[in-house]
C-alpha cells in the first residue's frame, strides 16, 4: 500500500503508510488507541512514555496469548484429524 493513511491516538493524528490494507491500519490503531486509553484511565500519574511502555506490553500480553491459543487449537486439530485417519484406515481395512 503506498497511500498514506490518517490516524488517530490519543487525540493526535499521525499520517502513516504501511503494508497492510487501510482497514487493517485503521482497526489496529484503533485498537492502540482504545488500549492506551485503558492504561491512562488507571494510571494518570504516569509519564507518556511509561504510559506507552504499558501500552505496548499489554499489546504484546495479548498477542502471545493468541499464539498460545492458535497453538493448542492447532494441536487439536491435528489430534483430530489423526483420529479420524486411523479411523478411516479400519474402516476400510
Amino acid at each position: 500500500m503506498d497511500d498514506k493513511v490518517t490516524i488517530r491516538i490519543k487525540d493526535t493524528e499521525y499520517a502513516i503508510r504501511g503494508s497492510d490494507d487501510r482497514e487493517q491500519i485503521l482497526k489496529a490503531a484503533e485498537y492502540v488507541d482504545k488500549k492506551l486509553r485503558e492504561i491512562n484511565k488507571f494510571k494518570k500519574e504516569l509519564s507518556e512514555d511509561k504510559k506507552a511502555i504499558l501500552t505496548a506490553l499489554d499489546i504484546a500480553g495479548d498477542y502471545f496469548q493468541l499464539i498460545k491459543e492458535k497453538e493448542v487449537l492447532l494441536a487439536e486439530i491435528n489430534n483430530r484429524s489423526k483420529k479420524l485417519l486411523q479411523s478411516l484406515d479400519l474402516a476400510l481395512n
